[in-house]
């Protein structure tokens, strides 16, 4: 017959040559590396919300001061359209100013899509957009 024997038995290393020391630096260092990471991380999204907030101000400026363009630009184009009908003027110049209209509208487009990419942009410095599009995912 066998006969089981169990006994306690206790395991502590007394000499290591420094192996537990070493160990717990290492584990000191990959923790500071850690913070360090994570800090870095912290001020680059406060960097990116920063710009993302003054891109956003400018464009809205920008916007404003285009609209106020393009105002000019048709109070223009219709001026010299009744110039033109009256005789007084080429049909050149109605060309010109429209053209001139196009491009104030074509600017203040553009710049209404640089609004919308930068409320975009500043929307995923802030987290958002991190999830997939199925709907948040149940714990």
């Amino acid at each position: 017959s066998h006969a089981w024997i169990f006994s306690p038995s206790i395991s502590l290393p007394i000499f290591d040559a420094g192996r537990n020391r070493a160990s717990l630096n290492l584990a000191e260092v990959r923790r500071d590396l850690a913070v360090t990471n994570y800090e870095k991380t912290i001020q680059t999204a406060f960097r990116e919300v920063a710009d993302a907030l003054a891109a956003r101000q400018w464009l809205q400026q920008q916007i404003v001061s285009q609209q106020q363009t393009l105002d000019s630009q048709a109070e223009r184009a219709r001026l010299v359209k009744l110039r033109y009908d009256s005789g007084a003027t080429s049909y050149f110049e109605v060309l010109d100013a429209e053209r001139d209209l196009l491009t104030a509208e074509q600017q203040l487009v553009q710049t209404r899509r640089a609004l919308l990419s930068s409320q975009i942009g500043l929307y995923a410095a802030l987290g958002g957009g991190s999830q997939s599009l199925a709907g948040p995912v149940s714990p």
